[in-house]
């Protein structure tokens, strides 16, 4: 947040999901609960977040006095509820009484009760039920000095076939295509197979024993998100009515594939999301590369403001393929990293194990043995002092001049797309991560925006398989080179329109102009298949040698383009691999194929120095080791972090720094332990 949109707690957040509704039948475990909270350093409970029957046991008939002694025990602890609408998970009896309210699955059968999120977001019978206890929970407690912000529903996501949203979905789509039935069937190509439509009504959500082409598809899935955000708006309608000074968030999930974050991150007030990584399975370094895309992702969903990080766990998980255990320090370090990319907030699913159920053996700080005397406990409690010691960290921005273009519909689009591959490879997600890498491994932060973001604000946009263009994004992208920036882009783009048509008249259609070539034909090469493009003697890079490409191999034709490198195998052996096109003031590079990391390293390297990109630390850093940087206009804060179990040393040269804790000078070669940290002041 910035240092306004929590005015109560101008402090880092430390908490998690509290469940007291779940240990009603022992009145002693609130009090025990809050003097652990103390120990670890909490001040802020998610509280109720799946709580509806506890909160309403049969219609009509509310039971809020357990709530209401957690609220005023936060209040004189001087903590916080982040306070939970309960939609997540409704009440048998509503499912029962308004069996309407279940999902019906794309094959068009509906669920029984279970599960969560098993709920039609177009119901009005359940949108009803959500607005009631939604303003029952606002009215009663918009006064309380607890209520520190909206917690709305949990992790939205999925879609419902019913009646209701077939309905729904052909009056989206009126809309959408301006009750022009002819230009709808002209956008979805249907024509092709014979499946033009004749009527609104023979329209049907895509299912596997019926339509689910591409642009169907994408339409859909556009629908789905229009919903969620008007289901999302219809429950804070009754929050703002009572609390309209009391901020709302909801916990997104990452890369998430079945909602456009960009679309529901304009009605909530802060972004926060959910962060469950895989630590110790495989490459820790590689992981906090990808997770520190995401931690990004979440930053830039408002425009680089300050997120949360709402849920992670405190040990282990128990739906992951294993629970591997943290390893000493990894906690910390860890959670100081979401802090370092932006978070103002340390957040726990769950504090206390629950007894049974599905997450009984998940992860928590408070473990079955019910007191503090755990590892896990002393990592959470040291991590709370810590926080604690961060306030100056509170509302200062990532700023950044590189910007990295990750847009969900464009992923849609090309997941949809019947070739040029269908084994999975095209990998979207991964491929915008691998092009992040280079700027993790050098400290220079970096924004992730759609692309429809604001161009100006950087030296650098990277826009890998930009497959599908909506109008005017092509032209900002050519104003942005000619105004003197430089575009990297990729293979796979300026394919498709907004309705997945293909560009007539040469790929990469409207990027032609500013990227200088013609994509003729690609190559999707086998797994055990590869190329490599060799650099020219001389090029502007100041690149040589080989590099290995393997996936896609792209046959281009370099029109004003200027030729860096050349693929050396196959009958394109010769033929351009890497390009750029001087526009104005501006450059924009073409690469044509899919490379190791070790191209993207050396490449990013080379444009990071040649536009001078600040880093957070002016220093070549160890491999495995980070630093990020937040800053509040006057100091900055450097986060060093090392994702290798080995010590490490870092050179921090002639510059004297402090250690935000210990208010120690630092200088020279600094060491950081295995899994360790360092916040040093600049």
């Amino acid at each position: 947040m910035n240092k306004s949109s929590l005015t109560k707690c101008p402090h880092m957040l430390h908490g998690g999901d509290y469940n007291p509704d779940q240990w009603q039948q022992m009145p002693g475990m609130l009090d025990e609960d809050m003097r652990l909270m103390r120990l670890a350093g909490c001040n802020a409970m998610s509280v109720g977040i799946f709580a509806w029957t506890a909160l309403e046991p049969r219609e009509g008939h509310y039971t809020f006095d357990w709530l209401d002694r957690v609220m005023d025990q936060l209040a004189a602890h001087e903590a916080y509820a982040v306070l939970a609408t309960p939609s997540g998970a409704r009440p048998a009896w509503l499912s029962h009484q308004y069996p309407e309210v279940l999902r019906v699955q794309a094959n068009r059968v509906r669920n029984l009760h279970g599960g969560r999120h098993n709920h039609c977001y177009t119901s009005p019978v359940y949108r009803e039920k959500v607005q009631q206890i939604n303003s029952q929970l606002a009215e009663r407690y918009q006064q309380h000095p607890a209520l520190l912000l909206w917690h709305l529903s949990n992790e939205y996501g999925g879609a419902c076939y019913c009646p209701l949203c077939e309905a729904a979905f052909r009056q989206w789509l009126r809309a959408r295509y301006q009750d022009d039935l002819n230009a709808l069937n002209q956008a979805w190509y249907t024509a092709f197979w014979s499946h033009t439509y004749t009527d609104w009504s023979q329209i049907e959500a895509p299912a596997p024993q019926g339509e689910g082409f591409n642009a169907l598809h994408l339409d859909w899935r556009r629908f789905c998100t229009t919903q969620t955000v008007d289901f999302i708006k219809a429950e804070l309608a009754p929050l703002r009515r009572f609390t309209p000074d009391i901020p709302a968030t909801t916990n997104l999930m990452g890369t998430y594939d079945g909602l456009d974050y960009w679309k529901l991150a304009p009605v909530l007030d802060v972004i926060s999301w959910d962060s469950y990584p895989l630590w110790h399975h495989g490459n820790d370094a590689e992981l906090a590369a990808e997770i520190a895309f995401v931690h990004n992702l979440n930053r830039s969903l408002k425009g680089g403001k300050p997120f949360l990080l709402m849920e992670s766990t405190p040990s282990v998980t128990n739906w992951q393929p294993y629970g591997k255990l943290k390893r000493p320090g990894m906690h910390i370090l860890s959670s100081l990293q979401a802090i370092a990319h932006g978070s103002d907030s340390v957040q726990y699913f769950q504090w206390r194990k629950s007894r049974g159920s599905s997450e009984q053996l998940h992860g928590a700080v408070v473990d079955h043995v019910g007191h503090e005397h755990t590892r896990v406990f002393a990592d959470v409690a040291e991590l709370g002092q810590m926080l604690a010691g961060l306030d100056d960290v509170v509302g200062s921005s990532v700023p950044a001049e590189v910007a990295l273009i990750f847009d969900w519909e464009n992923r849609w689009a090309l997941d949809d797309a019947a070739g040029p591959r269908n084994d999975g490879k095209k990998d979207y997600c991964g491929t915008c991560h691998q092009h992040s890498v280079p700027f993790w491994q050098l400290g220079i932060p970096y924004d992730v925006i759609n692309m429809d973001g604001d161009f100006s604000r950087y030296k650098l946009i990277i826009a890998p398989m930009l497959y599908m263009l909506r109008p005017g994004v092509a032209e900002r992208l050519t104003a942005f080179v000619r105004a003197g920036g430089v575009l990297v882009s990729t293979y796979l783009s300026g394919w498709v329109n907004e309705s997945t048509l293909c560009f007539l008249g040469g790929f990469p259609g409207p990027l032609r102009e500013v990227l200088g070539i013609w994509a003729e034909e690609i190559d999707a090469l086998g797994p055990d298949d590869s190329n490599t493009m060799r650099f020219a003697d001389e090029n502007t890079l100041g690149l040589h040698g080989d590099y290995r490409l393997h996936t896609f191999c792209e046959r281009i034709h370099a029109e004003s383009a200027r030729v860096l490198a050349t693929y050396t195998s196959d009958f394109y052996a010769g033929e351009p691999a890497l390009t750029v096109n001087t526009l104005e003031q501006g450059e924009a590079f073409y690469l044509a194929a899919r490379s190791d990391a070790a191209f993207l390293s050396d490449f990013y390297r080379t444009l990071a120095a040649r536009l001078r990109l600040r880093p957070a630390l002016p220093t070549v850093l160890p491999t495995g080791v980070t630093a990020q940087r937040r800053s509040d206009g006057q100091s900055d804060f450097i986060f060093v972090m090392n994702f290798t179990s080995e010590e490490q040393a870092v050179d921090l040269g002639e510059t004297c720094y402090t250690d935000q804790f210990s208010r120690e000078a630092v200088s020279g070669v600094m060491t950081l332990p295995g899994y360790g940290v360092r916040v040093i002041v600049r």
